[in-house]
C-alpha cells in the first residue's frame, strides 16, 4: 500500500492508503474522499476524478498523459491546469508513495 494525500479546496488534508496496482480514484472512493465522483468507474470517460498534482512534486512515477486522458481533461468542470490529471489514470506503486493531489472546486 502507498500513502496518497488528498487536499480539499479549503486545505483539509486526508491521508488515504491505496493498494499497489489500484488507481488513485478507486482508493479515494473507497476511503470516502469527498470531491472524487468517478461516474465512469475509472474508464477515463467522465472527468469526474480530476485532480491537480502537487506543483512542487517532481511527479516521478506518474505515467504520461494518454491521448484519451488529455482529451477528457479539456472537459473537466473545474479549470484545467498544467498539473491536471484524472486520478483513475494514475496507478499506485512504490514510486508514488506520499504523493499529494489537490481536489478541484467541483467535478460536475
Amino acid at each position: 500500500m502507498i500513502c496518497v494525500w488528498f487536499v480539499a479546496v479549503d486545505g483539509t488534508r486526508q491521508e488515504v492508503k491505496v493498494e499497489n496496482g489500484a488507481n488513485l480514484m478507486r482508493g479515494a472512493i473507497d476511503a470516502g474522499v469527498s470531491g472524487i465522483v468517478g461516474e465512469c468507474g475509472g474508464n477515463a470517460m467522465c472527468a469526474t476524478c480530476h485532480v491537480y498534482l502537487e506543483e512542487d512534486s517532481d511527479r516521478q512515477g506518474v505515467p504520461p498523459l494518454s491521448e484519451v486522458e488529455d482529451a477528457m481533461l479539456d472537459e473537466t468542470a473545474a479549470p484545467r491546469k498544467a498539473t491536471s490529471r484524472l486520478s483513475c489514470q494514475i496507478t499506485a506503486d512504490a514510486e508514488l508513495d506520499g504523493i499529494t493531489v489537490h481536489l478541484p472546486a467541483s467535478q460536475v
